[in-house]
């Protein structure tokens, strides 16, 4: 059996988004346990959709596609992005299957009353919201990461066929390294800022930080809505960015180093991130969401 996995998802706190990437070829290798052939890409290297900049890219993806599945001839696709790999997948009638790590309902929502509010970008967000529905409907199966996440799926696709997909991680890959030297007590945050309903929640901290000048607060992650907390947090002495993370080896430093780690976040249940941390037995602050 062959299974194509298909990694599109952005964000994430490392340099260049491999975090996910590094956890979908965990996921290939176990599968070659049970004598299953994977080959793991990444999305935007064969389909790029439109509307887009990249218009070179979009006149080429498609015939990339087709050389991609004729040359490995996939019995089954796995993507973690309903985008238009997926919508291609669906129209050559091979098995899909859509990894679904957040509320993608609420995201585009939040999105289009916040950040995206000019007709132009709202209508770019209605045709990728439009294909991410056609992706939903028309997959073999969804796979969300958690119960929660069923129930948002039901809402909007009660009879897709769907099963939570338990997001299993390698522990011997997450133990003590040291390499890193920061200032105590410490609180580590380690989070991307690509969703805005997400990030906005570090704000929160301003007051904290505020009144607590002999804890150093430091964020690992990077995004487009950096600015928006940098311009509010820097003020203070005792917050400190350290910007985006090489995977996995720095942030295996940055959970060794820091006293407490802290995800401040409006939308996120149990992100990677959260699990590193919690296998390298560093306290974990939470913020009650999902």
């Amino acid at each position: 059996m062959r299974i194509l996995i298909v990694s599109g998802a952005g964000g994430g706190t490392s340099q260049g988004s491999v975090g996910k990437f590094y956890h979908l070829r965990d996921f290939g290798e176990a599968l070659t346990k049970f004598k299953v052939e994977y080959k793991l890409v990444r999305e935007t290297d064969y389909v790029v959709g439109f509307p887009t900049k990249q218009l070179r890219k979009y006149f080429a993806s498609k015939k990339k596609f087709q050389t991609l599945i004729s040359d490995f001839n996939p019995d089954a696709v796995l993507v973690d992005r309903q985008s238009n790999f997926g919508l291609e997948v669906i129209k050559n009638n091979i098995p899909l299957f859509v990894l679904l790590r957040g509320h993608h309902w609420s995201e585009i929502e939040h999105a289009k009353e916040t950040i995206y509010k000019s007709k132009v970008m709202q209508k770019v967000v209605d045709m990728r919201a439009d294909v991410a529905e056609q992706v939903f409907a028309g997959a073999t199966a969804i796979l969300p990461i958690c119960n929660y996440l069923i129930g948002v799926v039901k809402e909007h696709h009660p009879t897709q066929k769907m099963n939570v997909f338990v997001e299993g991680m390698d522990s011997s890959k997450w133990y003590k390294k040291d390499g890193m030297n920061l200032k105590h007590p410490s609180v580590g945050l380690l989070q991307d800022a690509n969703w805005w309903r997400k990030t906005k929640e570090m704000l929160t901290l301003q007051k904290v930080i505020e009144s607590m000048p002999n804890v150093n607060f430091y964020w690992a992650g990077d995004g487009q809505y950096k600015n928006r907390i940098l311009d509010v947090l820097e003020k203070f002495d005792n917050f400190h960015w350290l910007g985006p993370l090489s995977y996995p080896d720095k942030v295996r430093e940055f959970l060794s180093e820091i006293d407490i780690y802290a995800i401040i976040t409006g939308m996120d249940t149990t992100p990677l991130s959260l699990k590193e941390a919690q296998l390298m037995q560093v306290p974990v602050i939470g913020t009650d969401v999902g």
